[in-house]
């Protein structure tokens, strides 16, 4: 068979499969079995490439003193979601049948371990994916959320403080909340849509980021008086490249969540992701453009995630020009929430809390305002109820660390730079620079 008759036949088995439904799906081929679960894992690989993309992001709009920090974060919240997900979180998140108290709390036995024979593959969840499938791309999503908190808190927390959050947060905040809706849970049963993340990742990750952001304080020097002074990155370029490669991963992030291979749907999940994203990034430079006179690049790449997570809950229900409405209303709000933070003395070095928190908001928001399947109800009380959960646990967790170890670094670490503070060594071996400012 040539590639040509091999391709033919691929498309037939996915339009085959959706046509079928669900209904069909426990008598699903193994052929149509194989191309979801290598899709789905595609999709995690691509999740997996956000990460080299948030720390490129950080590295770059943070000051060069902080590299080795903020790179060392970023590459242990890798590990420090995988690992936690593999021993508790994924039990926590996907409880099956064993519910605790009603829908809010469930667990199903610590570590993972595969159903034997067809039960973890083909027969694990009507023929869609399997076990093995299912925790490596859910996993991925777990060290998505923590590294939100990373950016928010940059250059001036405590490195052992922040992996002592990252745990904490990944393995029970994260997963407890994630059950309400993805794990089949109560917001679920009232139906509450979230496709891949608007805020079971990233406002869940913007909530504890701002807490965060808070209870740490503002880096010396930000607000002098009444005035705030813009502290400038290190690395646009690095900042770009990051964008780029979150808007790569992004494709897999939102792609995947469709759970199969379907084209039509994947393929139009890929296009409203794009188009948010492209609208989310003019949105953002015409805004900064008006506000400041001038286009602001750092404006335009948070744009463009803005437009992303703007889009994550419901790019598989919305039209095209919705999405596009979604992702240009995503960038302006971006913006103005930059100012409105800094007008609150709420210091955020890589915007994470403008792009994560208020159009993760946005983005819940949209899918009952937008899509004609979803009410707006639902998805007012899902963003109260994950927020209220999120900002209750997380402040918890910083004020117990704090108590026990501190969460900021002393003056003089600080002014040094976390990197030779913190870690003993330079980013930019020969070229640091020490500031008493």
């Amino acid at each position: 068979m040539n590639l040509r008759h091999y391709a033919i036949t691929i498309l037939a088995l996915c339009a085959c499969e959706c046509l079928c439904g669900a209904e069909s799906a426990r008598n699903i081929s193994e052929e149509m079995f194989t191309i979801n679960n290598l899709w789905i894992l595609l999709g995690t690989i691509l999740v997996f490439a956000m990460h080299p993309g948030f720390a490129l992001l950080e590295t770059g709009l943070c000051r060069a003193k902080n590299s080795v920090n903020i790179l060392a974060k970023n590459i242990i919240t890798v590990a420090i979601g995988l690992l936690s997900y593999a021993a508790i979180g994924f039990s926590l998140m996907y409880p099956g049948e064993s519910w605790v108290f009603g829908k809010l709390i469930g667990f199903c036995g610590l570590g993972i371990a595969s159903p034997d024979g067809a039960a973890g593959a083909i027969a694990y969840n009507g023929g869609k994916y399997g076990y093995w499938t299912d925790f490596i791309f859910q996993g991925m999503f777990a060290a998505t959320c923590v590294t939100i908190v990373s950016g928010a808190v940059a250059e001036r927390i405590k490195f052992g403080a922040y992996l002592a959050f990252a745990l904490l947060y990944a393995t029970f905040v994260y997963t407890i909340i994630g059950s309400w809706g993805w794990g089949g849970g109560w917001l679920a049963s009232i139906g509450f849509y979230d496709l891949a993340g608007s805020t079971f990742v990233h406002s869940v990750g913007g909530w504890a980021a701002l807490v965060g952001a808070v209870m740490v304080g503002p880096r010396i020097g930000k607000y002098v008086g009444e005035r705030s002074k813009a502290i400038p990155g290190s690395n646009l370029g690095f900042a770009t490249l990051g964008v780029f490669l979150l808007w790569f991963g992004w494709f897999g992030f939102n792609g995947a969540s469709v759970f199969s291979a379907d084209p039509v749907m994947v393929a139009y999940v890929f296009t409203t992701t794009a188009l948010s994203a492209a609208a989310g990034l003019i949105g953002a430079m015409c805004a900064s453009w008006i506000s400041q006179g001038k286009p602001d690049l750092s404006m335009i790449l948070n744009g463009c995630l803005a437009g992303l997570v703007g889009i994550t809950a419901g790019a598989d229900c919305v039209s095209i020009s919705s999405a596009c409405i979604i992702g240009v209303l995503s960038g302006i709000l971006a913006v103005f929430a930059v100012y409105t933070f800094d007008k609150l003395r709420i210091d955020d070095p890589v915007g994470a809390l403008s792009v994560h928190l208020v159009c993760g908001v946005w983005g819940t928001l949209a899918v009952g305002i937008f899509s004609p399947e979803h009410s707006i109800l639902p998805q007012i009380i899902g963003i109260l109820s994950v927020g209220t959960a999120a900002l209750i646990s997380s402040f918890c967790i910083f004020y117990m660390i704090k108590k026990i170890s501190g969460l900021r670094v002393s003056r003089s670490a600080e002014l040094k730079g976390l990197d030779i503070s913190e870690h003993a060594m330079e980013g930019y071996s020969g070229f640091q620079i020490f500031t008493n400012e």
